[in-house]
C-alpha cells in the first residue's frame, strides 16, 4: 500500500526518488542536508555506544569490587562467626563475648584463639557420634550467668 501511494506522489512529483536502486541512495547523500543529518545521526549512534560501554566497565568494575570484598571477607580467618545466629561475628574482649543478635556472655580470661578452639573441639566431638549439627543457645539460671548451650536436636 505504501509503495503505490509513493508511486502515485512520484507520478505527480517527478524529483522524488524511486524506493527501490541505488540511485535513490546516491540522490539522497547528493543533497548536502540529507548527509548532514545522517553524520548527525551516526555521531549520535556513537555517542550512545560510548556511553553503553562506559556503563558496562562500571558494572564490572563493580562486580570485581563486590567480589574482592567478599574475598577478603573470606581471608579474615580471625573472626568467629555467632554459633547462635550463625550471621555475625561475634566479639571478645576481656571479660565479655557478644554478638548484634544479642548473645551477651560474662567470661574470664577468654581470647577469641580460646574460643575459637572451644567452639571447634566441641562441634568435631559431637560430629564423630552424630551427622546432624548441632544448635546453640544462650542459658541463664537464677543465679548463674549466661552461658552458651550447645545441643542436637535429634
Amino acid at each position: 500500500v505504501m509503495e503505490q501511494e509513493w508511486q502515485t506522489l512520484q507520478a505527480a512529483q517527478e524529483s522524488l526518488p524511486s524506493l527501490r536502486g541505488k540511485e535513490a541512495l546516491a540522490q539522497m547523500l547528493e543533497d548536502p542536508d540529507e548527509l548532514a543529518v545522517l553524520e548527525e545521526i551516526q555521531r549520535e549512534l556513537i555517542l550512545q555506544e560510548q556511553s553503553v560501554i562506559e556503563e558496562y566497565e562500571r558494572s564490572l568494575q563493580f562486580d570485581e569490587e563486590c567480589l574482592n570484598a567478599m574475598l577478603d571477607g573470606l581471608d579474615a580467618s580471625d573472626r568467629i562467626i555467632c554459633p547462635v545466629c550463625r550471621k555475625n561475628n561475634l566479639t571478645v574482649r576481656n571479660h565479655l563475648v557478644f554478638c548484634q543478635c544479642g548473645l551477651y556472655i560474662s567470661t574470664q580470661g577468654m581470647t577469641e584463639g580460646k574460643l575459637r578452639s572451644l567452639l571447634e573441639n566441641t562441634v568435631t566431638e559431637h560430629s564423630h557420634r552424630c551427622f546432624h549439627n548441632p544448635e546453640f543457645t544462650v542459658t541463664s539460671g537464677m543465679e548463674e550467668e549466661a552461658s552458651l548451650l550447645m545441643s542436637c536436636p535429634v
